[in-house]
């Protein structure tokens, strides 16, 4: 995956999360064709990048119970 330029991207969380105070949590944008991921409680920290399509894809497993 080649290096992806983060500078001004616009992180969401799940709106799952809402309420639930020192949740567990992670961040995701898209930066054209990719994914960008952190942990929402160290935004500083490190960042991990895959192809939009996997993370697309990722989800979709969770959502159908694929993961579980």
């Amino acid at each position: 995956m080649p290096t992806v330029d983060l500078a001004g991207a616009r992180w969401r969380k799940s709106s799952r999360t809402a309420g639930m105070g020192n949740a567990n949590c992670v961040e995701v944008t898209f930066a054209g064709p990719a994914a960008a991921v952190r942990d929402s409680k160290n935004p500083t920290g490190p960042v991990i990048v895959v192809p939009a399509s996997a993370w697309h894809r990722f989800v979709a497993a969770i959502k159908h119970g694929a993961l579980g």
